[in-house]
């Protein structure tokens, strides 16, 4: 039989390295889904659900061939919010709704868009929603009972400190044990997954020593059933689609950037390219498909990601396996992982937390001092006390306005004559001075993007220069890489200011994007099609033809016999000046 695409050449060999890689990412997912889901404020057999849909149909439908998919440490603060205002099950619906959003966005392939938001925005929120998980779990590794939850990250930590009184040394005992563990295990036996070490020794020694005196899974959630659920519809109304839009988006939009983010570092580890939007229709067929079964968004998880490369993995069939690991596993030792503390769970997810804060990053980027600096401040500071819509939205914002102020820095007009000792005799600003200039002839470079953000500076920086009224003014655009609609305002405004006073515009070396805009709008054929030169030496051999040399002869800015030397000088020479 034989294979294509991300199949291709696979054989009985590959098959086995699927089959070991599956069996250790889903060993390795079996205790995160558990733990993602309880400090989402949901069962922890949601989780288990979740890796197993989710997980078996992101490796089917995906774009990338080594994308592990299920619960995620960074949708924790999002879903346990959506919990905590709309109910477990509007949480269904709300996954259900990001789902077909996820999936149109592929459909419209929109996968290339959502890379492009910034670095340090993607940053501060990523670390503020490492900040999050890493304090909502030091309740369960204190063993604090009676805390009441809330949706600001101040009123829990207000909570905490209200209860510390309560710490449990028992679970204090327990999640230093799994915490040990979680240290130690990669560096003395690291080809076993630290997370179900720590797990299995610090449920032994609390089962076996002090029984009974930290809260466990059993205890706090009821027993885990030993299969899925069967498929329940949830019911989506008009009513409940306008009330879950917001949180849906957000679900939608994290999955989107987690999943891209993901897919990238498989990349990179693997010399591989995923299809973007093939991967977030992937991503949407999942979560349309996994709340039907109870479990709750997912996305493409990085650390299992990189554990599934790392153990050897061949095809996306390792993601498969991996789901129908941890079925098996809910099949055979569900009771068991009733037995599991939850001050078991605390440091595995603490330590989830410090793996995915970019702490590094969020300090290179600090060192620079700069206005992406401020922008990551404040978007980690938003998404730590506000949410994460918000501070989204802000450092987007503020993204976008310090770009245009960039862009804006960058565009400049200069007024320039041609320099005959030049080489090429290119126009050139030092050439123009008091004593050698020309009031029937102005020639400006325009350098920079002439967008929204400049627009109006540049149309303000030539008119306030020429206070005379030029006969013809050149335009030398060959460093003008883009041009929207504002720029074509501005730019239309300038040449029907000149046409009214009897002048011209000419247009050298436009680019092509720039006359394109021109094109659709029709101010080309207002300027005149005739007016567009390309070369700069053309256009001002076609300027001197409609000069007054009667004005020349009593000019002390520009000599006449320049003038006419220009005007008159053999083709050849009329070539060189290409500006």
């Amino acid at each position: 039989m034989r294979f294509s695409g991300r199949y291709e050449g696979y054989n009985v060999k590959s098959l086995q390295k699927d089959l070991i890689s599956g069996l250790i990412v889903g060993i390795v997912a079996i205790p995160l889904g558990m733990a993602f889901a309880i400090a989402s404020g949901v069962k922890p057999e949601y989780g288990l659900f979740t890796v197993i849909i989710a997980g078996i149909l992101i490796s089917l439908f995906g774009g990338s061939k080594f994308q592990i998919g299920g619960p995620t440490g960074a949708f924790i603060p999002i879903l346990f919010g959506i919990v905590m205002q709309y109910g477990y099950d509007n949480l269904l619906i709300a996954g259900f709704m990001a789902g077909v959003l996820i999936f149109f966005m592929g459909v419209f392939k929109l996968g290339g868009v959502i890379k492009f938001i910034p670095r340090p925005v993607t940053i501060g929120f990523t670390t503020g929603i490492a900040v999050t998980i890493f304090a909502g779990q030091i309740g369960n590794f204190l063993g604090l009972t009676g805390l009441s939850k809330h949706e600001s990250f101040l009123a829990n930590m207000k909570e905490l400190g209200a209860h510390l009184y309560r710490t449990n040394m028992y679970s204090v005992l327990t999640a230093a044990i799994c915490l040990t563990a979680l240290l130690l295990t990669p560096r003395l036996l690291p080809k076993v997954p630290g997370s179900l070490m720590g797990l299995l020794l610090s449920t032994v020694v609390a089962s076996v020593f002090f029984p009974g005196q930290v809260a466990t899974i059993g205890s706090t959630y009821g027993a885990i059933p030993r299969s899925l659920p069967s498929i329940h519809f949830p019911a989506i109304t008009l009513e409940n689609i306008q009330h879950l839009i917001k949180p849906a988006f957000v679900i939608a939009m994290l999955g989107g950037i987690e999943s891209l983010l993901s897919a990238v570092v498989a990349d990179g580890m693997s010399g591989t390219r995923h299809n973007s939007n093939r991967e977030l229709i992937g991503q949407g067929i999942a979560n349309m498909i996994t709340p039907l079964f109870g479990g709750i968004p997912a996305t493409g998880a990085i650390a299992r990601t990189a554990t599934n490369i790392k153990s050897g993995a061949v095809s996306p069939f390792s993601g498969v396996i991996h789901g129908i690991v941890v079925l098996m596993v809910l099949f055979l030792f569900a009771p068991h992982a009733s037995r599991i503390p939850l001050a078991s769970m605390a440091p595995i997810l603490m330590m989830v937390a410090w793996n995915m804060s970019e702490r590094k990053e969020f300090a290179h980027v600090l060192r620079t001092k700069s206005a992406e600096s401020a922008v990551l401040v404040i978007t980690f500071v938003l998404t730590v006390f506000t949410d994460l819509t918000t501070a989204v939205e802000v450092g987007l914002i503020l993204s976008g306005v310090i770009f245009v102020k960039h862009m804006s820095e960058l565009l400049t007009t200069a007024k320039v004559l041609p320099d005959p000792n030049s080489r090429n005799e290119e126009v050139a600003a030092h050439m123009v001075q008091e004593q050698h200039n020309c009031p029937q002839i102005s020639i400006y470079t325009v350098e920079g993007a002439l967008f929204f953000g400049v627009a109006n500076m540049f149309e303000k920086s030539i008119m306030d220069e020429i206070h005379y009224k030029p006969k013809v003014l050149i335009l030398k655009m060959n460093n003008v890489p883009y041009m929207d609609t504002t720029g074509e305002s501005n730019l239309a405004s300038l040449a029907k200011h000149f046409k009214k006073h009897g002048g011209t515009v000419f247009i050298s070396e436009i680019q092509n994007q720039p006359r394109l805009v021109l094109s659709k709008t029709g101010l080309d054929e207002f300027i005149g099609q005739e007016h567009f030169f390309d070369k700069t030496g053309e256009a001002i051999s076609a300027a001197l033809t409609k000069i007054n040399y009667g004005q020349c002869r009593g000019c002390r800015h520009f000599a006449f016999h320049e003038c006419q030397q220009l005007a008159y000088s053999e083709p050849k020479e009329k070539t060189r000046l290409n500006g």
